[in-house]
């Protein structure tokens, strides 16, 4: 992802700065995902594993990246207070 993408890029909902997700937090949160744990801030599941994601600098939110285009809308947030 484009670094001066990433340096503008905040959370629609809490302004937090976000950073690309490191592998570890990629892979805690896909096997949430693929034991339907995780959801999205509408809570509806998270039904498809993530290749990518953004997370806020609190470490609350992730907000996934598809086909290298991140996905910042406030309901599509995902909440990763029980696994970061």
């Amino acid at each position: 992802m484009d670094k001066k993408l990433l340096d503008i890029l905040v959370c629609p909902v809490s302004g937090a700065a976000v950073t690309l997700a490191d592998q570890d937090t990629l892979t805690r949160l896909n096997a949430r995902v693929e034991s339907g744990q995780a959801r999205y801030a509408d809570d509806s599941p998270v039904d498809a594993p993530l290749e990518a994601a953004l997370v806020t600098a609190d470490r609350h939110t992730a907000y996934r990246v598809d086909d290298g285009i991140p996905v910042m809308l406030p309901e599509r947030g995902i909440d990763l207070s029980s696994h970061a």
